[in-house]
């Protein structure tokens, strides 16, 4: 093998009070996709800072080239080809694509920017990346999956040498990740190099030439192609084997918690839904993006307003005109965006548990319970195992996994008979996906009725007590424990009746 292109050698970074990351060291070849991985907290974000220039080591070196290089500045790491492309898409959607492309470096032609220049040069690396849209597109008007690979391309017209994914999937269909996955291995041919960070080990497997695994800020271990599989990689992540990784118990369910009859979503107003779900069942609901599963949740917890048909909970007709309303019946929802609609990202761990229930909490009329809200955060940061150095700590500065307790905490807190959750486990790692499950197990155990939304196929078959699965609005079938496997789930996820998968 020919000699790296980038080498990162027993880099240490230390916060106050936080050692992140201690004698860390990776290789990245010429034309090579580098997975790394490992759980929230394990040091992943601050070393991909460190290169991007974002932060600076306490110790330790980066060499490009064999030569040892410098990266004060996110401009100096662009400057010798170097780019990071976060979570959190960074771009100005108010502008059209060129100039996103070229923000801050804009070619000049008589002191003037140079927009034929711009749109000429736009055009050659949306082609690259093979996103066929026109440069003087305005960028909110693009899909997530399209904006993605106008972030792909901004790096490109930079020369980029390495480019750094951050979970680039997190927020795409499966088809826009498809596209991407042809992007990166289309790159690749070309010599670029990838540095790819990802939650998703089929991903990985797909992608990945080699793995580095951190842990706790420690190097924990690296997979060559022949060794990467599921095992291996949970293996080295969390330093055990996860044998019982769903930790299911059958158990007899209860009476209906809630029904929902002729239901019709604002979405999928033709369309009329019924559906059950019994106290200390969970139910999954399964389809593909767009199937309509959100829409039900938003619904059922009177962010939207049902277009038609009602619903129950514990044998009272409800009226959801908002979300005080699904409150005061006892359902709560975790919602799939945490950041946007689950936490107040400024506020501490203490005010964001309380949030639900300051109105139930208050006292003397319009007067915070102050007790109450030191007595809710302390019983949900143990009972939730979040890791944070106090209530006080604001949820920003936590890992994801811990924003998603925070979130879950904050309805658990308000003891409710029906738990939506909508992609509970999204953009968390392997560690913090089994807390989750076993929270889930629990509160079946214990009477709560839980509906989930998962486009986890894995999550799916391991977590439900029955399936209902949609397609375009409809639910296609419903599948018992027993019947579940990928195979069935995608037959109805596809449009196929059951009756007709049955004689199939």
């Amino acid at each position: 093998m020919s000699d790296p292109l980038l080498e990162v050698c027993e880099v240490t970074k230390r916060f106050p009070g936080v050692q992140a990351l201690t004698r860390v060291s990776l290789t990245l070849n010429k034309g090579e996709v580098l997975a790394l991985i490992g759980e929230n907290g394990a040091g992943k974000s601050t070393l991909m800072k460190i290169l991007a220039g974002v932060q600076q080591p306490d110790e330790g070196k980066i060499k490009l080239d064999g030569k040892p290089i410098d990266i004060p500045t996110c401009r100096a790491a662009n400057e010798v080809g170097i780019a990071l492309i976060h979570q959190e898409l960074n771009l100005s959607d108010n502008l059209d694509v060129g100039a996103n492309i070229f923000l801050g470096r804009e070619p000049l032609k008589f002191g003037l920017i140079d927009r034929a220049r711009i749109f000429t040069e736009s055009k050659k690396v949306l082609e690259r990346v093979g996103l066929n849209v026109s440069p003087d597109t305005i960028v909110n008007t693009l899909s997530i999956g399209h904006q993605q690979m106008v972030e792909i391309a901004k790096a490109l017209s930079m020369n980029a040498r390495v480019l750094i994914m951050d979970e680039p999937t997190s927020s795409l269909s499966s088809g826009e990740s498809e596209a991407l996955f042809k992007v990166v291995k289309d790159l690749r041919s070309k010599g670029v190099s990838i540095i790819y960070i990802s939650h998703r080990m089929g991903e990985v497997i797909e992608l990945a030439d080699r793995v580095t695994v951190l842990r706790d800020g420690h190097n924990a271990g690296h997979l060559a192609k022949a060794d990467i599989n599921h095992e291996n990689m949970v293996r080295l992540m969390v330093g055990r084997d996860l044998s019982k990784f769903y930790a299911r118990t059958q158990h007899k369910p209860g009476d209906v918690v809630l029904e929902a009859k002729n239901l019709r979503t604002p979405a999928w107003p033709r369309h009329a839904l019924n559906f059950s779900v019994r106290s200390g069942e969970i139910v999954g609901f399964a389809g593909l993006i767009g199937a309509g599963r959100t829409e039900v949740l938003r619904v059922l917890f009177g962010v939207d307003i049902a277009a038609g048909g009602s619903v129950v909970v514990g044998g009272e007709l409800l009226t959801l005109n908002s979300p005080i309303d699904a409150i005061n019946a006892g359902i709560a929802l975790v919602p799939e965006d945490r950041k946007q609609q689950g936490l107040v990202l400024e506020m501490a761990v203490k005010q964001n548990v309380s949030l639900a229930g300051l109105s139930r909490n208050r006292i003397s009329g319009a007067f915070l319970n102050f007790n109450k809200e030191r007595e809710d955060s302390k019983e949900m940061i143990g009972k939730m195992k979040i890791k944070t150095p106090s209530a006080e700590q604001v949820v920003q500065f936590l890992s994801g996994g811990n924003q998603q307790k925070v979130v879950i905490g904050k309805w658990l807190a308000l003891k409710p008979k029906v738990l939506l959750l909508d992609e509970p486990t999204r953009g968390i790692d392997i560690g913090a996906k089994q807390e989750i499950y076993k929270l889930m197990e629990e509160l079946a155990a214990q009477g709560v009725a839980i509906i989930f939304v998962s486009s986890e196929m894995e999550e799916v078959l391991g977590m439900s007590d029955r399936t209902l699965v949609m397609h375009e609005g409809r639910i296609t079938g419903e599948l018992q424990r027993s019947e579940l496997s990928e195979e069935a789930i995608m037959h109805l996820a596809t449009g196929h009746s059951k009756a007709v998968m049955a004689h199939a």
